[in-house]
Parts: structure tokens; C-alpha cells; sequence
């Protein structure tokens, strides 16, 4: 049996929002695995929600920005560990300036990004510079880009949350915006249900069939109960299918044909702080 201790627990916990003694019982039975234990607290019927506060530098800043012809748009994430370095005017501007070098580049990767040129070193080897200034942890952790026929950017308030989202053409109006805002709000897992790995779905068929066997649901309709779940999850979690957040009476979809019916989502990137 694993030797589970109260800073594991209490780490589940800030991950997951599920009560202490669910968060033990679920590390003792995954034997201190956290990907496992989420799973058997999912399994269990607990409701978890999608934390991340176990991270070191839980602060910094979030930020989406396209190129001028909006064909090409990223988010870049530089963590740090406190709240007033992340305020900090040098910080902020670090941050700008890095994302006015990666419109400009367009890097593919983040490896990629952090081998650039940035005032004569490297930007890995400058955000170390910026360690030794500010005294904090602090890394470049995240960068995804889009390139399409328009992409649109959305900053939500305070620097944490941030999307870009492809579009198969340029309607001329803030479609491209309110869908950045929709991948914000409501987090999807993918643009449709075929492009959901079938590793989730096989994962999700699997957690629905164990909590309605855990229900007392009998076997010979656990694949029926199951299905019914994956496809709630699908509605949930794939943007085409979600309630449309400026107006639940329609779908996200619906919203799309509503505004020109050969227009696509081509693809979404959503990043923040903590996770």
C-alpha cells in the first residue's frame, strides 16, 4: 500500500475541488497516482473540476494576439510565481515584446521559440536574465499558434485566460471574437466529436459504464447507459455541439450556419495560468 501523505492529499484536492477522505481513498487505490486517482473519483460519481493549482508558478501572464492580416495568431504563457511580479511594468513588457518577435517569426514550436534571437541571447537564456532580476521563478511555458484565412484573438480580463481561433474565411464581423470567447467560457475538448481522440472515448465509455455499475444498473445495459453519457460529453465538450454562450437557445453550430453556411471553425488553442 502506498504511503499516502496529507500534502499529497491535499494537493488532489486543489486539483480536483473533491473532499479530503475522496482524495485519500482515491490516492491510496491508485497508489499515489493522480492521473488514476482523478479517474476513480470520476468513476465514483464525484464531480471534479479541471484545477491545476498544484503548479509552482501559478502566476504571470496569458496573452493572445494576431499578426496584422489576421492569418496568423498565437498565445504565449511566461509563468511566475507571485502576483506583483506578474503587475510588474518590466515583466509586462517583456511579455509584449516577445509576442511582437513571435508575430513576427511566426515560430512552429515552443522549442522553437525559445531558441530565438531576443536582444542579442537566446529568449530561454533571457527569461533566465529575468530570474535573476525579480529573484522569482519564472518560466516561458506555453506557446501555440493558428494560421488560416482569419484568426481572432481573445484576452480575458486580468492576463490568465487567453484563445485564438481559425476560421475558413473572413466574414468581416466579430464571429471570429464571440467564438474566441465561447472557447474561453466553455473549455472544449476538440472542434467536433471526430476529432475527439479514441483514447477519451474509450475512457469516457469506460467511467460511464462504472458509475452506473455502481448505480446497480444490471450489465446487459451498461453499453446503452454508457453511450447515453458519451454522447452528453460530446455536447458538453465539443465546441460545434456546445449551448452558444452569447445565446443557449442555438448551438455553436447553428450559430455558424446562421452567419454564412460554409463557414468552419479550422481549429482553437486555449491557454492559462495553472494548468
Amino acid at each position: 500500500m502506498a504511503n499516502i501523505t496529507a500534502a499529497e492529499v491535499n494537493k488532489l484536492r486543489k486539483m480536483t475541488g473533491a473532499g479530503m477522505m475522496d482524495c485519500k481513498n482515491a490516492l491510496v487505490e491508485s497508489e499515489g497516482d493522480f492521473d488514476k486517482a482523478i479517474d476513480i473519483l470520476r468513476k465514483k460519481g464525484q464531480k471534479v473540476a479541471n484545477k491545476r493549482a498544484d503548479k509552482e508558478a501559478n502566476e504571470g501572464i496569458v496573452l493572445a494576439k494576431t499578426a496584422s492580416d489576421n492569418k496568423f495568431g498565437a498565445v504565449i504563457k511566461v509563468s511566475c510565481e507571485t502576483d506583483f511580479v506578474a503587475k510588474n511594468e518590466n515583466f509586462v513588457g517583456f511579455v509584449n515584446a516577445l509576442m511582437d518577435l513571435v508575430l513576427n517569426s511566426k515560430p512552429e514550436s515552443l522549442d522553437a521559440l525559445k531558441n530565438q534571437s531576443f536582444n542579442g541571447r537566446t529568449i530561454e537564456e533571457s527569461v533566465t536574465e529575468m530570474v535573476g532580476k525579480t529573484g522569482e521563478k519564472m518560466e516561458l511555458a506555453s506557446y501555440e499558434c493558428l494560421q488560416a484565412e482569419n484568426v481572432s484573438a481573445y484576452n480575458h480580463m486580468g492576463n490568465k485566460l487567453a484563445t485564438i481561433v481559425g476560421l475558413s474565411k473572413d466574414t468581416g464581423s466579430d464571429e471570429g471574437h464571440q467564438l474566441a470567447m465561447q472557447v474561453a467560457a466553455m473549455n472544449p475538448v476538440a472542434i467536433d466529436k471526430a476529432d475527439v481522440s479514441q483514447d477519451v472515448i474509450d475512457k469516457e465509455i469506460e467511467i460511464g459504464k462504472d458509475q452506473a455499475r455502481l448505480e446497480g444498473k444490471p450489465e446487459n445495459i451498461l453499453e446503452k447507459i454508457a453511450m447515453g453519457k458519451l454522447n452528453k460529453f460530446f455536447k458538453e465538450n465539443t465546441l460545434m455541439n456546445q449551448d452558444f454562450v452569447r445565446d443557449t437557445k442555438i448551438t455553436v453550430s447553428q450559430f455558424l450556419k446562421n452567419t454564412d453556411k460554409d463557414l468552419k471553425i479550422t481549429g482553437f488553442k486555449r491557454v492559462m495560468l495553472g494548468s
